[in-house]
């Protein structure tokens, strides 16, 4: 960030886990002209992370996924959300590559095209975490599973549901994931120009 727009004055990490937190003092430009006082901001840092609608456009399903959830259970809400395929991106991969080794770790799906719906903050304020969302054709399974990595204690159940179906159960939920609420949005806005692709061949 160009030291025009925002001067960082210090950054220390406070806590290094499975999140990495710090402290920042800076200033940033107003709006009205000159610059703010020095703010103090702590932000969790986290890596970029890919996430992925898998859609069957022929039988018109939505694969979705449901996992435990820390967060919303120490919000007192439903630690059981229900979700599409995401995950962090590895430092050797692209965010489209990390998109396609979830769908295979976490729904033991292979994808087809990868089609960017958005890349996206889902908390600015308190979060360094990009969310790089896709959407891509698949087989949509018959049955639902039971996947997820061992080694990350991982124990997801994949289901499949009509597309209509997955609209209202994702809408109605309280609280709802956001990057399944965006990516089954975006669905509802190009389903019939994806299921006209899928029957004309293309």
């Amino acid at each position: 960030m160009s030291d025009d727009l925002v001067r960082l004055i210090d950054r220390r990490i406070e806590y290094q886990g499975f999140f990495r937190l710090e402290t920042l003092h800076l200033e940033h430009r107003r709006h009205a002209g000159g610059w703010s006082e020095v703010l103090r901001r702590e932000v969790f840092v986290l890596p970029f992370a890919a996430a992925v609608l898998p859609y069957d456009p022929v039988a018109d399903r939505v694969v979705l996924i449901e996992q435990f959830r820390a967060g919303t259970y120490a919000a007192g809400a439903g630690p059981w959300l229900v979700e599409v395929v995401a995950g962090f991106v590895d430092k050797d991969e692209t965010p489209e590559q990390a998109a396609r080794r979830e769908a295979r770790e976490e729904a033991a799906l292979d994808l087809g095209p990868l089609e960017m719906i958005a890349a996206f903050c889902p908390s600015p304020g308190a979060s360094s975490e990009i969310i790089h969302l896709f959407h891509a054709s698949c087989t949509a399974p018959d049955e639902q599973t039971i996947q997820g990595c061992a080694a990350e204690h991982e124990d997801i159940r994949v289901f499949t549901l009509p597309a209509e179906e997955a609209f209202a159960r994702v809408a109605n939920a309280q609280p709802a994931n956001a990057t399944a609420l965006i990516a089954l949005q975006w669905l509802m806005l190009n389903r019939d120009r994806l299921r006209a692709a899928a029957n004309a061949g293309g």
